[in-house]
């Protein structure tokens, strides 16, 4: 039983993913779809452990991402075999089921108000609460999906997770403010999460952008820098870095140098040298992974191509050869 199948990332690519579910039929005949009463039939059977659950709910979601519903299908019987229709995950796993067969808007719609039968019955379903969310966000009805996730961290507002969802829709709509004021619940929650304080990084950034706020582009510097300084190969990190160095986002500081929020903004030399060492690491995660060298495997390769070229664009390539 694959260990990433107990603790999978929060993206996994499409590959990894498809891994996962190529394991499935070994997965499902080694162990027992039901809880047995037979001494003879337990005694040949997989023991009952919460990492089987575990690996039966992950499993399902690699199985409904790569087309293998029946696979999908029998993992869902055992979990529901195991914990019943009335657990609050079981149900949101059998709603995501349902969403990932529908074959047409009114399928979708008709999912959404059994969710919402189920919310009126119990409106703190969180599991549900969130699929509903998803299914909002999916069907282009963002502002109904932003209203659910305020709502669910009326709820429960330590919910990393809703924040972080709720600072995503923010964000692509243009709200940086409020986007960047949900990710600090994020760290407030979770202050060591380097991929949070890297994509609080790159929305400060374009909020800068858009504005050419000398401050934000140096909180940004300062978020990607805690980022590589809690990991210190995170590639968004050193990309984000790369880009926040550059000395022209920060002509015309005040003489103080010094930011609202009491961080000292570098100066040019100490600009330069950040420059420099974001260029050297993102050139050696590029070169590494491409070449495909042990430990330096798992990077997306999407990113390892923006990663490229922004090296080429200011380099002309030799620094990744």
């Amino acid at each position: 039983m694959s260990s990433s199948l107990l603790h999978p990332p929060s993206y996994l690519p499409p590959a990894v993913a498809l891994r996962h579910s190529q394991q499935a039929p070994s997965i499902l005949g080694k162990t027992t779809g039901a809880i047995s009463t037979s001494l003879f039939h337990s005694l040949l059977s997989a023991p009952e452990t919460p990492e089987l659950w575990i690996t039966y709910e992950n499993l399902l979601l690699s199985c409904l991402r790569t087309g293998d519903d029946e696979s999908a299908h029998q993992c869902l019987g055992r979990l529901v075999n195991r914990f019943g229709d009335d657990n609050e995950r079981i149900m949101a796993l059998k709603g995501l089921i349902r969403e990932a067969g529908a074959s047409d808007a009114a399928t979708l719609d008709a999912i959404l108000k059994e969710y919402e039968e189920i919310l009126r019955d119990n409106p703190t379903n969180i599991p549900i609460l969130k699929r509903r969310v998803a299914l909002l966000r999916s069907t282009g009805r963002i502002s109904e999906s932003v209203s659910t996730l305020i709502s669910l961290l009326d709820i429960t507002p330590t919910d990393a997770e809703a924040w972080a969802e709720l600072a995503d829709l923010y964000f692509s709509h243009g709200l940086y403010s409020q986007a960047i004021y949900a990710l600090e619940e994020v760290l407030v929650l979770q202050p060591n999460a380097w991929n949070i304080h890297a994509r609080l990084g790159e929305i400060l950034f374009v909020a800068a952008k858009s504005s050419d706020h000398l401050g934000q582009f140096s909180e940004a510097l300062k978020r990607f820098s805690r980022s590589i300084e809690l990991c210190d190969d995170y590639l968004r990190g050193y990309y984000g870095l790369k880009l926040a160095s550059l000395p022209g986002h920060h002509q015309g500081a005040p003489s103080s140098r010094t930011g609202s929020d009491g961080f000292a903004v570098p100066d040019l030399a100490t600009l330069s040298k950040l420059d420099e060492m974001a260029t050297e690491k993102l050139a050696e995660i590029v070169r590494r992974s491409s070449a495909g060298e042990k430990g330096w495997q798992g990077y997306d390769e999407a990113e390892i191509k923006a990663a490229r070229e922004l090296l080429e664009s200011v380099s002309g390539g030799a620094v990744v050869r």
